[in-house]
């Protein structure tokens, strides 16, 4: 795989970034400014707001990719994992007690312990399983035991499990994995610092469904999206109203991804300053600009996520533009 000439190339001027504004009566209080881009399955950049070269960490986002070892590696088959076990695999999810049963259910068809869990254990929480990234960290867990690889240093970098997401998700990008730039997440597992066009690359590929491994998720998440994050928030809302159209997955610090089912097209949002309901908005006022959901369910969705009181509203300014080298 290779990239066209404007992914990597200096970024074209005349492209601003997006600009959210949270109004409080109608009076601007604060100003979000956001970047925004499409690539297709090639690494084309095809549409653009602001810088698609912009630099930041992935986040959960990266948890689909995770996942796939999960699966590639014959885990999830020799575990029984359904579907459920695989949208709870690539979640971020609330900690409800039907999302950690479905964590522990993994490591039970594996024979682990809630204790071998290293994510931490949540503010006023009683169990790692309560830990948003619990799914992730029970399939990493299983995968090691599977491979007979070591469990007590799951998420070091040098880890084989760790140098196998790397391996993959290399493959998917087009470059050596060695080359990927890793930092420590929140939940001690590695993160991925990406190009905004190679977070929308990586979308591209989860809901082109050419890759076995990347499909069997992406059902799973389109299934099940209670599991991938939970009631009242944004990527539950968004899947479940999306009716099998858009996959959503968004990370910490202004990041969300989406892809287009069956049309190998992958949107990724940073926001400057992290805000998550910057991102949000961002994501329902571009959604409508591509025409990836019905306006009533975009209708729907903006009660929910653009009004967040009866004195504030968040208005988007600002289109994706086509990319000039096309």
């Amino acid at each position: 795989m290779t990239f066209s000439s404007s992914f990597g190339s200096p970024q074209r001027p005349g492209v601003p970034p997006l600009e959210v504004r949270l109004r409080r009566n109608g009076i601007t209080e604060s100003v979000h400014r956001v970047h925004a881009v499409v690539c297709d399955q090639r690494g084309r950049v095809l549409m653009r707001a602001g810088d698609p070269q912009k630099l930041s960490f992935i986040r959960s986002a990266l948890k689909p990719f995770q996942a796939q070892v999960f699966v590639a590696s014959g885990t999830a088959d020799a575990a029984g994992a359904d579907d459920r076990a695989l949208a709870i695999a690539c979640a971020s999810h609330a900690g409800e007690a039907h999302q950690a049963r479905e964590a522990f259910k993994i490591l039970w068809q594996s024979d682990l312990e809630t204790e071998q869990l290293q994510c931490p254990v949540p503010a006023g929480a009683n169990s790692r399983l309560e830990h948003n990234c619990s799914g992730k960290h029970a399939a990493f867990l299983a995968t090691c035991k599977r491979m007979h690889w070591p469990l007590e240093s799951y998420l070091q970098g040098d880890h084989p499990l760790q140098q196998q997401v790397l391996k993959q998700v290399g493959e998917l990008l087009g470059m050596p994995g060695a080359e990927l730039v890793v930092a420590r997440d929140d939940c001690g597992a590695p993160t991925l610092q990406l190009q905004l066009a190679q977070m929308a690359l990586l979308f591209a590929h989860l809901g082109a469904g050419q890759q076995p491994e990347l499909e069997r998720l992406s059902r799973a998440m389109l299934a099940h999206p209670d599991l991938v994050a939970g009631e009242g928030r944004f990527d539950t809302a968004l899947m479940r109203g999306g009716h099998g159209q858009v996959i959503s997955k968004g990370g910490a610090e202004g990041i969300q991804c989406l892809s287009r089912v069956g049309e190998g097209l992958g949107l990724a949002i940073k926001v400057e300053d992290g805000a998550s309901r910057a991102k949000h908005a961002v994501a329902l006022h571009l959604l409508r600009q591509l025409e990836w959901l019905t306006p009533f369910t975009l209708a729907e969705l903006g009660q929910q996520f653009l009004h967040p009181n009866d004195a504030v509203d968040l208005q988007v300014s600002g289109e994706l533009r086509f990319d000039g080298s096309r």
